[in-house]
């Protein structure tokens, strides 16, 4: 039997290895997924965010450890090192994430990190100045919003 705690092993295991097929079969077909940058994806948008770090995380390396799991969720805390492609800087971000699970996908999926300290790294000392604005959270959103769309569209053109 295929615990909760194998499938975010299996979902962490096939980002480590930049394998987004496999990530998104881990998601059900009406999953959510939240973070600072992506507040609010139904289930397709949340495939391609991870589809599009995949592809385009040329560089992206991840850890993660299982912190805890119960019958219906899993909490892991997992570190990205990556250069943020629009500075090139080198970000080190350190995400705890809860999952909650049904019928052996995730249907909820909630990241958590420190937004300030993520700009600081990414964005340099506009981060260092505006980070911890509502003005800037809100224009990487935007902009990550934005990014997600683009990717989406010129996929489904090929």
């Amino acid at each position: 039997m295929v615990t909760n705690e194998d499938l975010i092993k299996r979902f962490y295991s096939a980002f480590h290895a930049k394998d987004f097929a496999e990530m998104q079969a881990c998601y059900s077909e009406d999953a959510c997924f939240s973070d600072p940058v992506f507040p609010s994806l139904d289930a397709p948008q949340v495939r391609s965010m991870w589809e599009m770090f995949c592809k385009n995380g040329k560089d992206l390396t991840i850890e993660f450890e299982i912190l805890e799991s119960s019958d219906n969720s899993v909490a892991a805390r997992w570190k990205a090192k990556y250069i943020f492609s629009a500075t090139g800087n080198k970000v080190i971000n350190v995400v705890d994430a809860h999952f909650i699970i049904e019928n052996g996908h995730i249907i909820e999926h909630i990241d958590r990190f420190d937004f300030y300290n993520w700009a600081k790294q990414a964005l340099g000392y506009t981060g260092l100045l505006l980070g911890w604005t509502s003005y800037l959270k809100n224009t990487v959103r935007k902009q990550g919003a934005k990014a997600l769309n683009k990717f989406i569209k010129n996929r489904d053109k090929l």
